[in-house]
């Protein structure tokens, strides 16, 4: 059976999202990229004295439900996900890794007291997946502001760079993703 990447809804997620997700994947991926069925709302990654949802907790739960033929799997939400060491994520992914997350919260203009403008909501989304894609397959953040493997510490950073790697980037990229696809030789 061939490998595919899988998006996972977690709670409620647009079917304009999901299709941005799953886009997004297949564009860069060359690869079979389906929709599972959407799991709950993940309430066992709350954080009460934050508010919050954990990261790596989502991250363990997608990694412990991933089909046989799973290549990565990205979880998508609209609840804000944190890791300790920052205030808040708009995605993460294990380096190198199976599983990543992205969450919709803070990519959202209304988020911000903004109009809703969903074209940059889909440009935010797109660009998020693709950074954690790009972490799953080893890449790093990125120095140049451009580059969609540019740390986004805050969403002006997001909405600055671009939906593309560098040429840098992107030679790692096809690198690292042909290196994982290849099978391995004995």
């Amino acid at each position: 059976m061939s490998k595919c990447i899988y998006v996972c809804p977690l709670g409620p997620v647009g079917e304009d999202i999901l299709d941005c997700v799953t886009h997004s994947l297949e564009t860069r991926s060359k690869m079979a990229v389906s929709v599972l069925p959407a799991m709950g709302d993940p309430s066992y990654a709350y954080d009460e004295g934050r508010g919050q949802y954990s990261s790596k907790r989502v991250l363990k739960r997608l990694a412990a439900c991933c089909p046989r033929e799973t290549f990565k799997i990205i979880g998508v939400t609209q609840l804000d996900l944190y890791i300790p060491i920052l205030t808040f994520v708009f995605g993460a992914a294990e380096m190198s890794g199976q599983c990543a997350v992205v969450s919709t919260q803070r990519l959202d203009p209304r988020y911000y007291n903004q109009p809703a403008d969903h074209d940059l909501l889909l440009a935010r989304v797109e660009k998020t997946t693709v950074h954690e894609f790009g972490h799953g397959l080893g890449l790093i953040h990125c120095r140049d502001r451009r580059c969609v493997m540019f740390s986004s510490t805050r969403i002006a950073d997001t909405d600055f760079k671009k939906t593309q790697f560098c040429l840098t980037c992107q030679e790692l990229f096809k690198w690292n993703l042909d290196k994982r696809l290849r099978p391995s030789s004995l």
